[in-house]
């Protein structure tokens, strides 16, 4: 049975005090309607998506739509009056062929993957599928009393109570019943499609799956705030995880340009990308006297590349120092050092290959550290730096959008390479990711289509060291 993704965009979003719908605001660098739309694209177990849009704003749907290429998108209609209308719109637009309907707010761009496709699995067993999360605050009925402040009127068991999110999943058929029976009801009134499911088909038992804190819903002007924060923070799908073949294809003739590419992290990603095809130049202070805080080395590179192949498609800046000590004991040297590597080299960087990666659509990659989150006391230098780099990257994912230009930021977890065991000495290889961990990773966010992401990589990563390189090479 096909499953169709239903965007419901209808919405207005006054109490953003914006004068565009609310699914239209930019968060991390895109519209929020353009990452929900996008985590649909990229899901496997979605074949087909109509957006219910706000009337007057369907173009501006369109335009994302072409732009990103989201292929399963058929569809952009009128939205309605009410939620339930709109709906019912969407249903109208369905046809008679059955189906399996996942409705879901434009403006939950944080949907994680496993959660669609746990929704999906359950269809298989359920008619209708809700997902909720346990209520971590106490939640309290109110009416009002004698007084001039609402009273407490009843205290429900916490243990019982879930807080609603999106998608909602139906079997089409299940849900278009549910409507004709709220229909021919005059008092009608419901907040989502779960509700008229158990009002007007009561027979029919609605599953409920786990969903995440982060599939939040943003409605209020803080929630703008707090979205693009945790956009900024983690992105565990951000990345898919892909076939060799498929990165082949994908990397297969294309030019990628690596900036410290002499050892760990940056070598692997240039040994990985070419063993898939690609055409690879690594720089580096070690082997090509490349600077990366000298712009004039910057622009070297670049020609050279140019001149050698007439077209870049990637280009990724893995170098860096992590200089520790005390802020107050450090030298202007080491300053001027730490903020030119690990901050102005990525700024030099972009500049540089701008023009070069508008003209093939192509894919910046930087990198941050998990420090970036927090500043830590021994390398409040280094820390910094990486938390302005994610800060570069989705501004420069926003300014670029429009050039098809994709920028992100990998952040991998402590990884084993020489620049660490130089700042921390040597320590239990079984509590640090493997580089080609990180490498892989690297090349399926380059190839990707989503842009503004920090994407975690972690040691329970479902590849291994030795599935990548082969085992004589680990």
């Amino acid at each position: 049975m096909r499953n169709i993704g239903v965007i419901l965009a209808g919405g207005v979003g006054e109490r953003v005090g914006l004068d565009i719908p609310k699914q239209l605001i930019k968060i991390a660098g895109r519209p929020i309607i353009e990452h929900t739309l996008a985590v649909f694209q990229e899901s496997d177990c979605i074949d087909e998506i109509i957006v219910m849009m706000k009337p007057g704003y369907l173009d501006r749907v369109t335009e994302i739509v072409k732009k990103n290429d989201f292929t399963k998108v058929s569809r952009v209609l009128e939205g309605s009056g009410t939620r339930n209308d709109t709906t019912q719109a969407a249903l109208a637009a369905l046809g008679t062929e059955e189906c399996n309907v996942i409705l879901h707010d434009a403006v939950r761009p944080l949907l994680a993957q496993r959660v669609l496709r746990d929704v999906v699995a359950a269809l298989e067993e359920y008619e209708a599928i809700d997902v909720a999360i346990p209520s971590a605050d106490t939640i309290i009925e109110v009416v009002q009393g004698t007084g001039s402040l609402p009273e407490i009127g009843n205290v429900p068991p916490r243990a019982a109570l879930r807080r609603g999110q999106t998608p909602q999943a139906f079997r089409l058929s299940t849900l278009r019943t549910a409507y004709e029976g709220a229909n021919s009801d005059p008092r009608f009134a419901a907040t989502d499609d779960c509700s008229v499911v158990l009002k007007y088909s009561p027979s029919v038992p609605i599953g409920v799956v786990q969903g995440e804190e982060r599939n939040m819903k943003v409605t209020e002007p803080i929630d703008i705030y707090i979205a693009d924060k945790l956009f900024q923070l983690y992105n565990d799908d951000g990345r898919r995880i892909l076939e060799d073949e498929t990165l082949t294809t994908a990397l297969s003739g294309k030019v990628m340009v690596v900036f410290g590419g002499s050892y760990g992290i940056g070598h692997d990603i240039a040994q990985m990308a070419a063993r898939h095809g690609c055409m690879v130049r690594t720089f580096s202070r070690s082997a090509t006297n490349t600077h990366v805080d000298r712009r004039e080395d910057i622009v070297v590179a670049h020609d050279a590349v140019m001149a050698e192949f007439g077209r870049i498609d990637f280009v990724v800046n893995t170098a860096g120092v992590l200089p520790r000590g005390l802020l107050c004991e450090t030298s202007d040297e080491s300053v001027y050092n730490a903020t030119e590597v690990n901050y102005l080299a990525p700024v030099f960087i972009a500049q540089t290959f701008h023009d070069s990666l508008a003209k093939t659509g192509g894919s910046l990659l930087l990198f941050t550290s998990s420090s970036y989150t927090r500043g830590r006391s021994g390398y409040s230098l280094y820390s910094s730096a990486k938390a302005a780099t994610v800060n570069l990257t989705q501004a420069l994912a926003d300014e670029w959008a429009e050039e098809g230009i994709r920028v992100n930021c990998v952040n991998p977890e402590r990884t084993s390479t020489p620049m660490r065991t130089k700042a921390f000495g040597a320590e239990d290889p079984s509590t640090l990711l493997e580089s080609v961990t990180v490498a892989r990773a690297s090349l399926e966010t380059l190839v990707g289509s989503r842009t503004g992401h920090v994407i975690d990589v972690r040691r329970d990563d479902p590849l291994s060291p030795a599935s990548l390189l082969g085992q004589e090479e680990v």
